[in-house]
């Protein structure tokens, strides 16, 4: 029998779970739905054999090892991945289970947590982590006297509120009565040696008693797997980069705009690269040689030196340009040249976290160190940096339409400091030094909380100012290759129609052929009252709240800080003024869509 034929008579399911077993099912394909009924009738056999459905959950359910993980790029996930698959071959149970998947309601059945999670912006949660971080602050957070935990967190020392969310996870944890087993890491961007070493540790702390408890048990549960991603994993990876051609380079913007965008073309033929619209691209670049050498001039070393990095021996010029992070400054590279250096005011930053931060904000690393000169050992210099990071940029391309390519929107960040010009590290790269058929090192970065519909049918909502555009050229190519039938709606915003227009022809192009039902733009410069998405969709009160209420799927890609949190002011509003709900209503609304995931964000 068919879902949608499905009722009271003809079920034993109430008239709610059909509609809840509906909606579910909507956002399956169909190697999902294949899972499920596979995963409910092994459950039901389970019941079945093993006493009345509704019993308490055995005793290898009470006693596994949950990791619930948080993740914003990816990289939480991937710890996650591999503190499973460690305590695994330990043949300790485990349920891994992303943050935004977890019932809250569940945490009073748990023994044993690790939590894994990023953070981002100003010290917050991803977004996948944002309804439990929240959910441990309200009055329905149960105790956990006697529950154990372990906290791992991600995040990047150049920022202020470095790894705060693993901080708040802990603290409110504890204040909850859970007893942390194993002492919190709080790891940077060049996190995976010492990730690896956490999880031996943690491991080490939790097996004992989780062996114990499981002991009769045999201890097996079936762990929920990633869902949404339906691309195959690539031997291509963060660790193992793909060399790629490098195609077309082409601003965007006009001759008299205040931005230099770039679209940009890359060849991944011959690789086994896939990416799903939603995802990112890991992009390795090589620093400016020019700077390099004025580096290794203020600190009097011999460009042919060699050094090692990790297992590698190079010469100390090759490793700056290509291995070394030399252009987003951190305390702690400030904190390792001043002891190496012996710089009293750099030593004096050390002493003082917010002059710190207020001192590395404007600089590069280029600045500390021509700022500071002072001669160095080739191998000195090389400990005081960390590794290289790849920028992940949001993919504006759909494989359905370019194949073997992937295409980009790159902002180039460039700023004047210091009677100089300052270029970022990947986007100067690509806009200004790399030439066309050279090669780039990438990797994809899947994102499965940030993807279209199942179901082409189901309208969709983009709103996407400046380069926020680029994952919605990837959504907008793969509807049209679907054929999908869903309504489109883009929001798009930049200062000047004339100069900052980004994809202006193919936007038109859609709008003409019907793909894109509306769009609304928001040239914020080119009258005197400065006009945003956020106003453009309260202009469009009425017809937005249509469409949620149609089931609509609501996206935001861009700028976390400012742009994200105003749309999500104007969208409380739309809410508010359509249905007279009060805060705290349409607040419980906007949450409701986003456990539907029905409201998306890609932001940074």
């Amino acid at each position: 029998m068919l879902l949608g034929q499905l009722n009271a008579a003809a079920s034993p399911l109430s008239q709610e779970q059909v509609q809840k077993l509906q909606g579910l099912v909507a956002e399956l394909n169909p190697i999902q739905q294949a899972w499920v009924s596979g995963y409910l009738a092994a459950n039901a056999n389970t019941a079945a054999l093993g006493g009345a459905v509704g019993a308490a959950p055995s005793a290898g359910e009470a006693v596994a090892l949950t990791i619930l993980y948080g993740s914003q790029t990816g990289n939480a996930k991937g710890v996650a991945a591999k503190l499973k698959a460690q305590a695994e071959s330990r043949g300790l149970a485990v349920k891994l289970v992303s943050m935004a998947d977890y019932k809250p309601t569940a945490l009073k059945k748990e023994k044993f947590i690790t939590v894994v999670v990023a953070t981002y912006g100003e010290g917050e949660p991803p977004e996948d982590a944002e309804a439990l971080h929240e959910f441990l602050t309200t009055k329905k957070a149960p105790k956990l006297d006697g529950v154990k935990v372990a906290v791992i967190g991600l995040g990047d020392s150049s920022y202020e509120f470095f790894c705060q969310t693993a901080k708040d996870f802990e603290q409110r944890l504890n204040t909850l009565g859970a007893e942390t087993i194993y002492q919190r890491a709080d790891l940077d961007v060049d996190y995976e040696d010492e990730a690896t070493t956490w999880i031996t540790g943690a491991l080490d702390a939790f097996e004992p008693d989780l062996k114990a408890q499981q002991g009769s048990s045999g201890g097996q549960v079936i762990a929920m797997p990633f869902a949404g991603s339906t691309t195959v994993a690539s031997q291509y990876t963060k660790q193992n980069p793909f060399a790629a051609e490098l195609g077309l380079v082409q601003k965007i913007t006009g001759r008299d705009s205040t931005k230099d965008v770039r679209h940009v073309e890359i060849s991944l033929e011959g690789s086994d690269i896939s990416y799903i619209p939603g995802d990112s691209l890991g992009v390795y670049f090589l620093n400016d040689e020019a700077r390099v050498d004025e580096l290794l001039t203020h600190t009097q070393i011999d460009a042919a030196s060699l050094v090692k990095v990790a297992d590698e021996q190079l010469s100390v010029r090759d490793a700056l340009i290509e291995k070394l992070e030399l252009t987003q400054s951190y305390p702690g590279f400030v904190e390792k040249y001043a002891i190496a250096t012996g710089t009293p005011q750099l030593l004096k930053l050390v002493e003082d976290k917010a002059a710190m931060h207020q001192y590395i904000e404007p600089r590069q690393i280029f600045d500390v160190v021509a700022q500071n000169p002072a001669k160095l050992d080739a191998q000195t210099l090389v400990d005081c940096l960390r590794k290289l990071q790849a920028r992940l940029y949001s993919i504006a391309s759909s494989q359905s339409e370019v194949e073997d390519e992937v295409h980009l929107t790159v902002a180039l960040v460039e700023f004047d400091a210091f009677g100089r010009e300052h270029l970022g590290g990947c986007s100067g790269y690509l806009a200004r030094r790399a030439e066309e058929g050279c090669k780039v090192k990438v990797f994809s970065e899947h994102n499965d909380n940030f993807r279209l519909p199942t179901n082409d049918e189901t309208p969709i909502i983009m709103v996407g100012p400046g380069t926020g555009i680029a994952p919605f050229r990837a959504f907008l190519q793969e509807r049209d290759a679907r054929g999908a039938s869903g309504k489109n709606w883009l929001f798009f915003g930049n200062p000047h129609f004339t100069q900052d227009f980004l994809y202006q022809v193919e936007i038109q192009g859609y709008l003409k052929s019907g793909l894109l039902s509306k769009v609304d733009v928001a040239f914020s410069r080119d009258q005197a009252e400065k006009v945003y998405v956020q106003d453009k969709l309260r202009s469009n009160s009425k017809a937005i709240f249509e469409w949620l209420e149609a089931g609509a799927h609501f996206y935001v890609c861009g700028d976390a800080n400012h742009m994200a949190k105003d749309v999500h002011q104007a969208l409380l509003e739309i809410i508010k003024e359509n249905t007279g709900k009060s805060d705290e209503d349409a607040q419980q609304y906007l949450k409701d869509l986003r456990s539907a995931n029905r409201y998306q964000k890609d932001v940074y």
